[in-house]
């Protein structure tokens, strides 16, 4: 199977997935916030995932990796390959293809629409082919 025989987002879901994508990638985006209440209004209370190396990591864990990072490093990135699926009421899946310099990993985020806000349940991130070593989360 090849990218494009994968399905496509329902038409009936364009306007989701147009606000999804714009949220991503997620906890690259300074423009979401770059505080701790930033992060804890956009994450599920058990929010968790599960990175490039195949290690799971709880909620905490991913905020100190953030909390770490050096937000005034450059972090060139691109983003394809959008795709949209809902996976109950107020439920959906967004897929996409991020690379950042000659990493390329698949994404994966399980979003929530909570009254009026979207919160992150999951998000796995995958490596394409042979990338480099074991990589920090997130």
């Amino acid at each position: 199977m090849t990218d494009r025989d994968l399905p496509r987002t329902d038409p009936a879901l364009a306007e989701v997935l147009e606000e999804l994508r714009r949220r991503e990638p997620i906890f690259h985006r300074p423009e979401s916030g770059t505080t701790r209440a930033d992060f804890e209004a956009m994450t599920a209370h058990d929010f968790w995932e599960v990175g490039a190396s195949g290690q799971r990591y709880d909620r905490e864990y991913v905020r100190s990796v953030l909390d770490a990072r050096d937000r005034d490093a450059e972090d060139p990135w691109q983003t394809s390959d959008f795709r949209c699926a809902r996976l109950g009421p107020d439920v959906y899946l967004l897929t996409y293809t991020l690379v950042q310099g000659p990493r390329v990993t698949r994404r994966s985020t399980v979003w929530e629409r909570r009254d009026d806000r979207w919160v992150i349940r999951y998000h796995q991130g995958t490596l394409v082919g042979s990338g480099p070593g074991p990589e920090p989360p997130v």
